[in-house]
């Protein structure tokens, strides 16, 4: 089917793959926690537009020339570990107080989208991940592989954000109760903001 093979294996993984609990899952339920429903759709789809980035570049080859290009993948690699640093930082100082933590209520939900966004798009690894996963599921028959490729992507994309708007839709139920307990939303905050210092520092440092 559109020069795939073994869809039912891809779609398995990829669900399996997008279930597994990451940055991107904090981020939606720190967002969840703060704003509701909506603050964790606003991450979740920018999140999955972060994606359909590198889907669509992996799909025309320019994943594969970024991580050809040395100097491009460290680049690309120092922005988006320098901007999940910036996200870790503010996370946490926005969780430092009360008033902080109240303010943190008017964050726009376009700025919580591009946030999201950015956060996946400015991720090399993430391109790498694409390159190495979607090919094993394209026909070597078949007559056009980047129309192969993009299709897997969009498929482990519609997966992926379907199951974020779930957990943005169960925290926000799960997390009703605690958006009176001040102290508990603001380390939570604080947590999220500082895995995502670690994962800032452990792109920076990772080798290409």
């Amino acid at each position: 089917m559109f020069g795939t093979h073994d869809l039912w294996l891809f779609v398995v993984s990829g669900l399996l793959l997008n279930m597994t609990p990451g940055a991107d899952t904090f981020y939606i339920l720190s967002h969840a926690s703060s704003r509701g429903f909506k603050g964790g759709l606003a991450a979740a789809l920018g999140i999955s537009t972060g994606c359909m980035v590198h889907i669509v570049a992996a799909s025309v080859g320019l994943s594969a020339l970024l991580v050809a290009s040395a100097t491009a993948f460290t680049v690309v690699k120092v922005i988006g570990a320098l901007y999940l640093l910036y996200l870790g930082f503010k996370m946490i100082f926005q969780s430092a107080s009360l008033v902080s933590s109240q303010r943190a209520r008017f964050v726009s939900f376009q700025t919580i989208f591009w946030q999201g966004c950015l956060t996946n798009a400015l991720n090399p690894k993430v391109a790498l991940f694409f390159l190495a996963f979607l090919p094993q599921f394209v026909d070597q028959q078949a007559q056009y592989h980047s129309l192969s490729m993009l299709f897997l992507g969009v498929v482990f994309n519609v997966n992926g954000t379907l199951w974020n708007i779930l957990i943005a839709w169960s925290a926000t139920l799960a997390l009703q109760k605690l958006t009176s307990d001040h102290f508990a939303i603001r380390w939570f905050h604080k947590t999220v903001g500082a895995l995502f210092l670690f994962l800032g520092l452990k792109l920076l440092l990772d080798e290409h």
